[in-house]
């Protein structure tokens, strides 16, 4: 009966499955191979600047968001869409690793870096920004394909 079920699904699958975007073998890490990590995104949390400059993702990669704070206002990043669309692995705060679960968003009261680590999962445009703000420059676009 396994042997059957076996068969079924490698017939439903059309043959073997594809790795992911940037690699041709993922080895022994999986998804989180070296050569499957996209670029850096940069977000700057810094009072009436830029948040930052939109980007496009890859389903089934790996990429790390960091988000310096300047400390001149208490400033907050949200962005449920785009925390609901990716698998978090952490977030290093003050070399402090956090596994989540789920994260709406983050507030920074003073100045730091925070760094999260992510695979991008569910195809879509989502926006992460400053809460209350209404100008273009106070929020980005991620668009994952």
């Amino acid at each position: 009966m396994k042997k059957l079920v076996i068969a079924a699904m490698v017939a439903a699958l059309g043959g073997p499955v594809s790795a992911a975007p940037l690699c041709d073998d993922l080895g022994f890490a999986g998804l989180l191979a070296k050569c499957n990590r996209g670029e850096t995104i940069k977000l700057t949390l810094a009072s009436g600047q830029p948040l930052g400059e939109d980007v496009v993702l890859q389903s089934g990669a790996y990429y790390k968001l960091e988000i310096t704070a300047d400390g001149s206002a208490e400033l907050a990043i949200e962005g449920p869409s785009f925390f609901r669309a990716i698998w978090m692995n952490e977030i290093v705060i003050n070399k402090i690793e956090i596994r989540p679960m789920a994260v709406d968003s983050i507030e920074f009261d003073k100045a730091g870096v925070a760094e999260l680590s992510f695979i991008a999962i569910k195809p879509g445009s989502h926006e992460i920004r400053i809460p209350g703000s209404t100008g273009e420059t106070q929020r980005i676009t991620v668009s994952i394909q």
